[in-house]
């Protein structure tokens, strides 16, 4: 089974899974537990259309990690399909400003190093 995100529309997680047969059941799991159950459509042979729609409390303030899951979640025969990360609020800025500072203080180190070895010191 091979799936294909097409991210998020209006709380709704589309994609598209490409498999012999579709999954007995397909699960969204949030922190451990599932938060939605996804619908399947036909959309062709061997392809089915996936859409999951998400609830409120996964659409807010912070980072949170879903997982798509073939099978029942609790069984170690599940299989993780995919994953989305949802960030908003402001916890995004605030990790995306880490994120720059730390590439410019390697950037900085690399060139110190470069220009060091440049000069044959």
């Amino acid at each position: 089974m091979k799936f294909e995100s097409h991210g998020v529309s209006a709380g709704c997680w589309h994609g598209a899974l490409q498999a012999d047969s579709p999954p007995a059941r397909l699960s969204v799991v949030h922190r451990g537990q599932v938060v939605a159950e996804a619908a399947l459509r036909d959309a062709g042979p061997g392809i089915w259309s996936v859409a999951a729609d998400l609830p409120a409390m996964v659409i807010d303030g912070g980072v949170h990690s879903l997982l798509l899951v073939a099978g029942d979640p609790e069984s170690p025969a599940s299989q993780v399909l995919g994953n989305l990360v949802l960030i908003a609020g402001a916890v995004a800025s605030g990790d995306l400003l880490a994120e720059v500072a730390q590439l410019r203080a390697e950037l900085d180190l690399l060139k110190r190093e470069f220009r060091r070895f440049a000069s044959g010191i």
